[in-house]
């Protein structure tokens, strides 16, 4: 076990170009924070992993990496409590920063930072353990179950460039209306092969956004369509809602912020609710399921603590009849060969996986993932199957390092005060 042993830990932040992609928060700032892990062992493996970049997650990981050394990658069972052993208490987000604008994900906490960054180091562990031993990291999970994994098309109205001239520049265009939605989604099908589409809400008044859902239901009749306004709207106006677009959605996710709103919402309409904001650790699922305020839970490795807590997640849903899909935040390749290999090992995988992939031009991976007819291939390769472009890493690295400090930390509300002055992220309801 001693080449199993780790030797280093290796934590790279990088800045990654992101487009002016609009939430009910703000716009997305030019560049977005990603951590990448390396964990080196004794015998001259390096395994991969992935999560948020931010300051607050990388104070947390730089004593857990120093931690790390010493132990073996197979000892994952060990991880949450060394986490919580080395990493501290970080204050909690209150008042203007109770939403964690990173992910929309409800109410920030220190267990959920902490978990977010327990993430990329199981990955990476699993990872280092895969390639060691020839393994892919399926097999690690207790093999797949599918050989290929479906993703949709995530859509979000957006402005054709950043405000001031910053971040990079792409050829996607503005998408501010019904028919700007449609051409988006249109390029996604054409380009990927997609046919399920789900729609960023929460930045128009609902009427717009109705109208938009309305679009894309004619123009691809008989796809999968989702609506997320991230918690954006009342009770009245999510039922509203939820009654008009009835016969189009496959979910509503998030319409209302907190559990006791969404309960509301559940019993007032037979339309299943989703959420990725009131259920995103385990301490949050016995109130949402035993008032029936969800139907379907995305799960999201960086949320949960990794792959493994992924499918015990996963079996709580399975056990209690809710659905489960799979959540996407601003991620690289390496994140999502972790999310595919998770995915693929899941026989209650009821929905096509989200994805912002296909919006990042930018990667660390010496070759980008590919979509296939809307799926990614489940790979047999030992680990995630995918390697370090170590030139591209130190180029991304060495942005975040010239940076001022501006993009170290995502705050969408700030890059919309570049264009709107004064812009205060909208309290909820905000409709």
């Amino acid at each position: 076990m001693d080449r199993l042993a780790i030797a280093e830990v290796r934590l790279t932040p990088v800045l990654v170009a992101d487009p002016p992609l609009l939430n009910t928060q703000g716009v997305h700032q030019p560049y977005t924070p990603r951590l990448i892990v390396e964990v080196v062992t004794r015998g001259g493996v390096t395994g991969l992993g992935e999560t948020y970049g931010d300051t607050a997650y990388l104070d947390l990981a730089r004593p857990l990496a120093d931690a790390l050394v010493g132990r073996t990658v197979t000892d994952l069972n060990a991880l949450p409590a060394l986490a919580a052993r080395v990493c501290g208490d970080p204050p909690a987000a209150t008042g203007a920063d109770a939403v964690d604008a990173g992910g929309l994900r409800g109410v920030r906490t220190a267990d959920k930072l902490r978990l977010s960054v327990l993430s990329g180091f199981e990955v990476a562990c699993l990872d280092a353990w895969g390639r060691a031993t020839g393994l892919p990291v399926h097999a690690l999970l207790g093999g797949k179950v599918r050989d290929r994994v479906a993703y949709g098309a995530y859509l979000f109205y957006r402005w054709q460039a950043h405000p001031a001239g910053r971040g990079e520049s792409d050829d996607w265009g503005a998408a501010l209306d019904p028919s700007g939605i449609v051409a988006q989604a249109r390029r996604f099908a054409d380009r990927y092969g997609f046919t399920s589409f789900k729609l960023k809400g929460g930045v128009f008044p609902p009427a717009q956004e109705i109208a938009a859902i309305r679009a894309l239901a004619a123009a691809f009749p008989g796809r999968t369509l989702r609506l997320d306004p991230n918690g954006a709207w009342s009770v009245p106006t999510s039922l509203q809602v939820a009654h008009e677009l009835r016969d189009v959605l496959e979910y509503l996710e998030d319409p209302a912020s907190g559990t006791a709103r969404m309960a509301e919402v559940a019993a007032g309409t037979p339309l299943p609710l989703a959420t990725n904001m009131c259920v995103t650790t385990f301490e949050e699922i016995p109130e949402a399921f035993a008032r029936g305020a969800v139907q379907v839970v995305l799960c999201d490795h960086h949320y949960w603590g990794g792959l493994r807590a992924t499918r015990e997640l996963a079996a709580v849903c399975r056990t209690f009849g809710i659905g489960l899909a799979m959540h996407s935040n601003t991620h690289l390749g390496i994140s999502l060969a972790a999310m595919t290999h998770v995915a693929a090992t899941v026989p209650h995988l009821d929905h096509a996986c989200d994805t912002h992939y296909p919006w990042q031009t930018e990667d660390v991976l010496t070759e980008r993932l590919a979509f296939r007819d809307g799926r990614l291939d489940v790979g047999d390769a030992p680990g995630l199957g995918v390697d370090l472009d170590r030139d591209r890493l130190a180029a991304l690295h060495r942005r975040w390092r010239e940076d001022d400090g501006t993009y170290r930390s995502r705050d969408d509300a700030a890059a919309m005060r570049v264009a709107e002055p004064g812009w205060v992220a909208p309290a909820v309801p905000r409709w």
